[in-house]
């Protein structure tokens, strides 16, 4: 009995085992109770009365908890806090805009400074986001939104979850954003990864814990809530949100994450709306991009064909989009001159990038031709103005046609050069290693492509091509919201850009047209699968994503989950006794052991908890040493048995769908392996790599 009970301390003292938690934190307290008896704590006074507080704040959670689940707290303080970080970047970035423009024009009449100050300050500001980024947290950079996509299908990646990662993304997102339009980047991406961070922060305080079971449940389910937080409280637009969130985020959306997802973005949309109201920039809680449509505008069936028209168009384009987007994404992979710069002078690589682009946009040189003294928003509040710009063309003071044709030029002269030179410098932007986001310039882009549209079938039936009423009516700005939700939806390979666009404006007149246009640019988009913008990230990235991964490689997800199972793990046979059990519980940490009938056989007979098994080893001081695992330990049947010869798509879903924390591999009722989620994860990692 001296060997057993040497194996038993050596067994309570192992890491992993819960008699040796258990016994190191009553050490612990009697420590730590005996240091502060001897030694008063300096660091901590107050005690007494830190005592008291905590004492109410349980006591509040306790009243809170009998209200409702503590989760529905979390979720709305998730909503709120987005919304109030979301209100603070808009902020600080339009004083920061401000400031660029108030020094612009101090130094009108001096043509060399004006251009250095509209060159270097941008520059410098993006120079400081990537430097800041690459020193302080590097997985700050870039949109977020491919990782959060792959946390979300299972896969762990804490580095992404870090308070450090949100500081640093949120203070690179500022200063990328304050850059204006010359950089031309948005916000969404980088918002619903900083959402997602405090998400799951939020499910540690207010999800229920349950230390023995190690459930990942309420960090995801968080998560999921997170993604559609983001883009309501960009936008004010939680319905859109959601759907983003189903369409984008989650390759399976659970029912359950139905509700708290409305829930939580209402309280976030509702907040982001109420802090414009506060600050005087709202008089009411209107949509964000208020237009006013006349009723008389409304469509009319002969105009059918040319939303269908402007839907295939918006496809085309995003076509020739995604196919640079790939294209400079591997160029930056092969080329060694991008490399290096990329890898050890983000910085120096920035900011010449961003001079480049500011130089363009000077709006002494190409940039008169292109509004580039508009902000982002103003670009988009201009694209969306229902007045007929041709026809208000000998009236050069009437807003906003004074800035798209400023030069003197005609506007669709400056509406072609828009389209034109924003193309190539978006694709060569998304390059750029700082935090930003890459679904508002491709929304205000479609508006250029919608309102171009709009504006030529406005100029023919002005020229009496045409004598009908309804083409005399024509709104290029419906034309101009139903292109920015076709191109988005199109590069993004959703639909919910078509609501994105109705919230936003408050425009319900046009939702048919809308709709129509996003579902012919995407069905041209999808032709062929090619990837989407966020699959082709993830992709270049070699994130184990699995349907990113199937865009690249059809054949990859039918591969045979036998060809790449890793090594078998820890078994226990049925006739286990102290000293195999020992063995198991301090080799691994799996949750389910599978049992095999001898090692000679392999037959599964079914799996153990890995809490069972502590408990057999615990019944071992008090029962006789000669009874065996079966005896003692319930081995419960597996119920969902895999064959080598099923897929490794099969495999995920089951992961994916049923939750499962292990499924087993049989050939003919022997063990062959099993698939937990770190082996699923480094399965996809190996498949990626052979992209």
């Amino acid at each position: 009995m001296t060997n057993a009970e040497d194996q038993m301390k050596s067994l309570d003292e192992a890491p992993g085992s819960e008699t040796g938690q258990r016994r190191n934190n009553w050490e612990e307290n009697n420590r730590s109770h005996n240091t502060i008896l001897l030694l008063p704590d300096r660091w901590k006074p107050c005690q007494r009365t830190r005592a008291t507080v905590k004492g109410c704040v349980l006591k509040l959670s306790c009243c809170l908890g009998s209200v409702c689940g503590l989760e529905w707290y979390g979720f709305a303080v998730l909503g709120i806090f987005t919304a109030t970080f979301s209100f603070f970047v808009d902020l600080s970035v339009t004083k920061l805009l401000k400031t660029h423009q108030w020094l612009y024009m101090k130094l009108d009449g001096h043509s060399l400074l004006q251009f250095l100050c509209w060159t270097l300050y941008p520059a410098c500001l993006c120079s400081l986001a990537a430097s800041f980024s690459h020193n302080i947290c590097p997985f700050s950079t870039g949109s977020g939104l491919p990782e959060v996509r792959t946390m979300l299908s299972g896969v762990e990646m804490p580095h992404f979850l870090s308070l450090t990662n949100m500081f640093t993304k949120f203070l690179g997102l500022i200063c990328t954003l304050s850059a204006g339009s010359t950089v031309f980047l948005g916000k969404v991406g980088p918002f619903v990864h900083l959402s997602t961070m405090l998400g799951a922060y939020l499910s540690n305080l207010f999800s229920p814990t349950h230390a023995s079971k190690k459930e990942v449940k309420p960090v995801r389910e968080m998560m999921v809530v997170a993604s559609a937080v983001g883009v309501a409280s960009c936008f004010s637009a939680p319905i859109s949100g959601v759907l983003f969130s189903v369409e984008v985020m989650s390759s399976h959306f659970a029912l359950r994450h139905y509700f708290p997802c409305f829930f939580s973005a209402v309280c976030g949309a509702l907040t982001f709306r109420l802090f414009f109201v506060w600050s005087g920039d709202l008089e009411t809680l209107q949509a964000m991009f208020k237009i006013n449509f006349p009723e008389s505008s409304s469509f009319y069936p002969l105009e059918i064909p040319l939303f269908a028209l402007l839907g295939l168009l918006c496809g085309a384009v995003s076509c020739c989009f995604l196919f640079l987007h790939r294209w400079i994404l591997k160029l930056s992979k092969t080329n060694s001159i991008l490399i290096k710069m990329l890898t050890t002078e983000k910085s120096l690589y920035s900011g010449l990038v961003v001079f480049l682009l500011a130089s363009v946009t000077f709006p002494y040189s190409a940039g008169q031709y292109m509004a580039s003294t508009l902000s982002m928003k103003q670009l988009l509040t201009s694209l969306l103005d229902s007045r007929q710009w041709i026809s208000q063309s000998h009236n050069a003071s009437v807003q906003p046609l004074c800035e798209w044709s400023s030069s003197g030029s005609p506007v669709y002269l400056s509406l072609a050069v828009f389209l034109l030179m924003k193309m190539w410098m978006l694709v060569l932007a998304c390059t750029l290693p700082l935090p930003a986001g890459y679904f508002m310039p491709v929304f205000i882009y479609g508006a250029a492509l919608g309102r171009l549209l709009g504006e030529g079938a406005a100029y023919v039936s002005l020229t009496g091509a045409t004598f009908s009423q309804p083409w005399a009516s024509i709104n290029p700005g419906a034309y101009a919201l139903a292109g920015a939700a076709a191109l988005s939806g199109a590069v993004t390979h959703t639909l919910s850009p078509a609501l994105l666009a109705v919230e936003l404006t408050g425009q319900f007149s046009h939702v048919v047209p809308i709709l129509l246009t996003t579902l012919l640019a995407n069905a041209l988009a999808r032709s062929g699968r090619r990837p989407s913008f966020y699959d082709a990230i993830s992709i270049s990235k070699k994130l184990p994503h699995l349907p990113s991964l199937k865009k690249a490689c059809p054949r990859l997800p039918f591969t045979p989950i036998g060809q790449v199972l890793g090594e078998k793990s820890v078994q226990l046979q049925k006739a286990a006794e102290l000293e195999e059990v020992q063995r198991a519980v301090n080799t691994n940490t799996d949750t389910q052991i599978p049992v095999v009938d001898s090692h000679e056989s392999q037959i599964l007979l079914g799996f153990v908890f890995r809490s069972e098994l502590l408990m057999f080893l615990r019944h071992w001081r008090t029962e006789t040493p000669e009874k065996h695992l079966d005896e003692i330990c319930c081995i419960h049947p597996a119920t969902v048995l895999m064959s080598p010869h099923d897929t490794v798509q099969e495999a995920h879903s089951i992961l994916s769908l049923l939750g499962a924390q292990t499924l087993f591999v049989t050939d003919a009722g022997r063990l062959v392996g099993i698939i937990t989620w770190p082996e699923m994860t480094r399965i996809l990692e190996d498949l990626a790599k052979e992209i």
